[in-house]
């Protein structure tokens, strides 16, 4: 049974939420979200504070109900203040550049990659080697990180590739003579 569940969301000022047809609707002043919670818990607003309850003694519904609460936290918390995902390059000509809504990196192919991003989130470059994603979806920020990560993970060898910030890489030794 989750612990998490029972814990309220405290809704932040600026911050309207509406329930409507087990879909709860959260709007901020970075955007508005939703989130259709289906029948998988009761949620219930009481003084500025969101309450998630389980929808039934049933295994399903325990199961879904820290998650719905989780959920329901992400999309208040993304409306709000939003998320930010922060990734290093490490290797030797390795850089990104932001131009517009393409961001093209130099990973050590042959050949500049070019990825796309998506309307909703925004991407800069503080530095050649630094990448700083933001955005109101926990979910796509994350997403997006993880596309980029993946076309040069870090090696454990030398360390090089893209990286969250933070991430220790475990190192192996090289050949010995």
């Amino acid at each position: 049974m989750s612990r998490s569940g029972r814990i309220p969301i405290n809704i932040p000022e600026n911050t309207e939420v509406k329930i409507e047809n087990n879909v709860i609707f959260a709007k901020g002043k970075l955007g508005e979200l939703s989130y259709d919670f289906r029948s998988n818990a009761k949620v219930e607003i009481k003084e500025s504070a969101i309450h998630v309850n389980k929808a039934s003694d049933s295994i399903a519904h325990m199961k879904m109900w820290g998650t719905v609460r989780s959920r329901i936290k992400n999309i208040v918390e993304g409306v709000s203040m939003g998320f930010i995902r922060e990734l290093e390059l490490n290797g030797v000509g390795y850089k990104a550049t932001s131009k517009g809504k393409i961001l093209e990196l130099l990973l050590g192919y042959s050949h500049p990659i070019n990825f796309d991003v998506p309307d909703d989130l925004k991407i800069e470059v503080p530095k050649p080697t630094q990448i700083k994603i933001t955005g109101i979806d926990k979910q796509k920020v994350g997403q997006v990180a993880a596309n980029i990560r993946s076309f040069r993970k870090p090696e454990p060898y030398k360390g090089k590739g893209v990286r969250y910030e933070g991430e220790r890489i475990y190192r192996k030794e090289g050949k010995k003579k």
